[in-house]
């Protein structure tokens, strides 16, 4: 089984270098987010304010700040009079996270295709999926994850309703943790991806809205898919909070 490594909040800030002209509260939490849903901090790993101030030579304001927003998302939890510790992966937060997503996206593609004749939309995704598959080509994963999202993305900005994914990113931390988890097991699907990426763009060129809406539903996957997938993998399951509403949890497969 793969160990994944513990590192300390100094080590993983050691080199980080915070622009002053930017929004110091921008940058901390754009940091601290990235490693914790690259797994590089670890469910229930405690998070000191000051060690993060004193790695990053910035003032706990700052820090403080981050971390609040950080709380918003589900991905710290704050304890009086004892710390800041990394949510843990919740399993039914990551179900309501995928709900949340494939209902708001079904509406953005399905809107996405009935706006089909705004061709320099349509040709940005098909533009998209092919510096993606060119990202997969030459092993660039971070790179191909990267535009994974400028797609989806691209889907609510068609759509003409840009703000409705940022409220959909707000919900999708334990997503983004276990999408990770899923890549440091070696349980990848990439070229199926890029597959199911080329179906729901044509859909849309088409100006198919049931087609648009089905291709992402089969990318997505049903809710029920994804408590299976999650099953069968127990490696995974050993780092979620697996008890969800009725208190019971998920059969694991054998």
């Amino acid at each position: 089984m793969t160990e994944l490594k513990d590192n300390t909040i100094s080590d993983l800030l050691a080199e980080v270098v915070l622009d002053p002209k930017e929004s110091l509260v921008k940058q901390i939490y754009t940091i601290l987010w990235e490693l914790i849903v690259n797994i590089n901090l670890k469910p229930g790993q405690a998070m000191s304010e000051k060690e993060i101030s004193e790695a990053l030579k910035a003032s706990k304001t700052p820090v403080r700040e981050a971390i609040i927003k950080l709380e918003e998302t589900g991905l710290v939890n704050i304890v009086p009079k004892s710390g800041t510790y990394i949510s843990p992966i919740s399993l039914d937060r990551y179900i309501e996270a995928c709900f949340i997503r494939l209902n708001l996206e079904v509406g953005a593609v399905r809107r996405a295709a009935e706006r089909s004749n705004d061709l320099k939309s349509v040709m940005h995704l098909e533009a998209t999926i092919t510096r993606q598959i060119q990202a997969l080509d030459e092993g660039k994963q971070e790179e191909f994850f990267r535009l994974d999202e400028a797609l989806h993305k691209a889907f609510f900005e068609m759509a003409g309703v840009p703000g409705v994914w940022h409220n959909v990113k707000k919900s999708q931390s334990d997503v983004y943790r276990i999408r990770y988890l899923k890549r440091i097991y070696n349980i990848r699907r990439e070229s199926q991806v890029v597959e199911d990426h080329k179906a729901i763009v044509a859909a849309i060129r088409s100006g198919s809205a049931d087609d648009a809406e089905a291709a992402l539903i089969a990318h997505i996957g049903s809710l029920e898919s994804e408590i299976d997938q999650l099953s069968a993998h127990p490696e995974i399951l050993d780092f979620i909070e697996t008890l969800n509403a009725s208190g019971k949890r998920p059969k694991r497969s054998r």
